[in-house]
């Protein structure tokens, strides 16, 4: 009898024989900005005090986007961000967008769908804040953006991450 090969075995074998030191860097840094948002969710829903306090939980009833929004009334955009803080599905979305690109990132499935759902996010407190006192337009928010784009091109999942399976490997949208 012959022995059979796992095919997709041999390609990840063979994936991980090929990293290069860059590869690892990406890794890291999409663990650590996916650490971020995940951090940001667990936070805002237990109130664990370092950004929360635990009277201001989500679980406690507090909102987790009316602190940074009603701080921007006297921005550009802050009337309609402003507008925004402490509706419910404002809330339930962004809680949704913390979760899902902090526990991708973090995984390393989904990271391009990531990329997107976070840059966006970036990109809208970004637009919040505006206009920057330190600056005439970059801020952490659109590096942190800029990053996430690199995380995408590099497929920064497939290293230290889940990328690599063959259901990922198979589906555009899991990579």
């Amino acid at each position: 009898m012959a022995a059979t090969i796992n095919k997709p075995a041999i390609r990840m074998h063979a994936a991980a024989a090929t990293r290069r030191p860059v590869d690892y860097v990406w890794a890291l840094t999409r663990i650590a900005i996916g650490w971020i948002f995940l951090w940001a969710f667990l936070d805002k829903t237990f109130g664990w005090g370092f950004a929360t306090p635990a009277k201001r939980a989500w679980l406690e009833g507090g909102s987790p986007t009316t602190g940074f929004l009603k701080g921007t009334g006297e921005n550009a955009l802050g009337g309609f961000f402003g507008a925004l803080a402490g509706q419910a599905w404002v809330d339930w979305l962004f809680m949704a967008g913390l979760l899902g690109v902090g526990a991708a990132l973090v995984l390393g499935v989904g990271t391009r769908v990531a990329a997107a759902a976070g840059g966006l996010m970036l990109l809208l407190m970004w637009a919040a804040e505006l206009p920057l006192t330190t600056n005439p337009f970059m801020d952490d928010h659109i590096v942190y953006a800029i990053v996430l784009v690199g995380l995408a091109m590099a497929n920064a999942g497939a290293t230290l991450g889940l990328g690599n399976l063959p259901i990922v490997q198979r589906h555009a949208l899991l990579k």
